[in-house]
């Protein structure tokens, strides 16, 4: 059954809809802000034909793989990138399409029963920026980056997009924390979560709406590191990364970082969603029967920044390089094999370890007989995390973290 707000949500849903209410800085809430506000914008939208539905940038193929609705980056291109994924390299994963907004017409609502005073409360995009700021470095990745393996690799059937590596990405984000905002709404020493909402259009499967996309916070998350950020890599969000303003949930699966961000409902008591009960849960045979509990935090991985299936010449060296990162710890070690994992030696990482942040990594390698080759990384953090030969199984092919077989052939 699809999941509708209980009859108390809907008159708060209409009351935000209706206005005016009360606004951050006191009073009724205007139309626009009070003072001069340069509203800056994203490029506009690509006028050439789109790659992929409702995906508003380029998307070239030596680049990205269109899957449906979403865009995989190809993990073998980011060999030219920094530490910083660029925006216009960046995944995109989107349940419908990418809405342009207009930032001079864009409010933030936050209400519900968790707030002192229960009344709706408004933010406008100048009054947002005004706060003060905070620029975190963050991967975000989306809890299904990998799940294609589960069957290539694993031989074990999964549903959803058959992402490979690529769901993933690093950008540095400016923004507000959301303790901030959360603080001047007026949250209440009992709210217990918090539920951010997009503002694009419902999500429709199988002929039932699911309402747009929402997925709840705890309160001590929502007010531990999490921030609406308004910037990406030193620019304006662009449209499909969340424009005018997204939610930034460090270390934690992709979908709690909302995109286009709307409301948040404020709540003394728990809050669900399709995206905790039907999905973002794991299901299978190694898990209870009701499924896990919502997953929240992301895993660990590594990869190397080469095709699969490349071709390399024997009796030269090759520079190999690659990419590891774990939401649990900063990462310690990364071990390589270029003999299907019978030997292993450590790569040298070219970063300094940060939790939430991946390092780059290369190793020299010179290859002595020719044929197919398979090469394997593996990733060690400073909590004593390290990959496992298998991912454990679950139906929607979420949080895959084993070795990855990456297969080439030396001629």
């Amino acid at each position: 059954m699809p999941y509708s707000p209980a009859p108390a949500r809907r008159s708060l849903l209409k009351l935000i809809a209706a206005g005016p209410a009360v606004s951050a800085v006191g009073g009724l809430a205007a139309a626009a802000p009070a003072h001069a506000v340069t509203v800056p914008a994203p490029a506009a939208p690509a006028t050439t034909a789109a790659a992929a539905p409702g995906i508003v940038k380029a998307l070239p193929a030596e680049y990205f793989t269109v899957r449906g609705t979403n865009a995989e980056a190809r993990f073998d291109a980011f060999a030219d990138t920094g530490l910083l994924t660029p925006a216009e390299r960046f995944f995109v994963r989107n349940h419908t399409s990418t809405p342009v907004l207009d930032a001079a017409d864009w409010r933030l609502t936050v209400w519900g029963d968790g707030l002192h005073g229960r009344s709706p409360v408004h933010f406008t995009y100048g009054q947002l920026r005004d706060l003060p700021s905070v620029t975190r470095t963050a991967l975000i990745e989306c809890a299904g980056n990998g799940r294609s393996l589960y069957t290539s690799q694993q031989g074990e059937p999964v549903t959803g997009t058959s992402w490979t590596l690529g769901a993933v990405g690093a950008a540095r984000w400016r923004g507000v924390r959301l303790s901030d905002v959360l603080r001047r709404a007026g949250i209440a020493h009992d709210a217990v979560d918090v539920q951010p909402r997009g503002l694009d259009d419902p999500y429709v499967s199988g002929g039932v709406d699911y309402g747009r996309v929402r997925r709840p916070l705890p309160v001590a998350k929502a007010l531990d590191d999490v921030i609406l950020a308004y910037e990406m890599n030193g620019e304006p969000l662009p449209y499909d990364h969340g424009y005018p303003v997204r939610l930034v949930v460090p270390n934690w699966v992709g979908i709690a970082s909302i995109k286009w961000l709307g409301d948040i409902e404020v709540s003394t008591r728990p809050l669900g969603s399709p995206w905790t009960t039907d999905w973002y849960r794991l299901f299978g045979a190694a898990h209870p029967a009701g499924g896990s509990a919502p997953i929240s935090r992301q895993t660990l991985k590594s990869a190397y920044q080469l095709p699969f299936g490349a071709t390399l010449e024997s009796g030269r060296v090759h520079r190999l390089t690659g990419r590891a990162w774990s939401a649990l710890a900063p990462v310690r070690t990364v071990e390589v094999s270029t003999d299907g994992g019978a030997h292993w030696r450590h790569a040298r990482l070219l970063d300094t370890p940060r939790r939430g942040g991946w390092v780059r990594w290369t190793v020299p390698w010179r290859p002595h007989t020719t044929g197919p080759v398979t090469l394997l990384s593996r990733t060690t953090d400073t909590a004593g995390n390290t990959q496992p030969e298998r991912a454990v199984h679950n139906t929607q092919g979420y949080l895959f973290n084993a070795v990855v077989r990456h297969p080439i052939t030396v001629v």
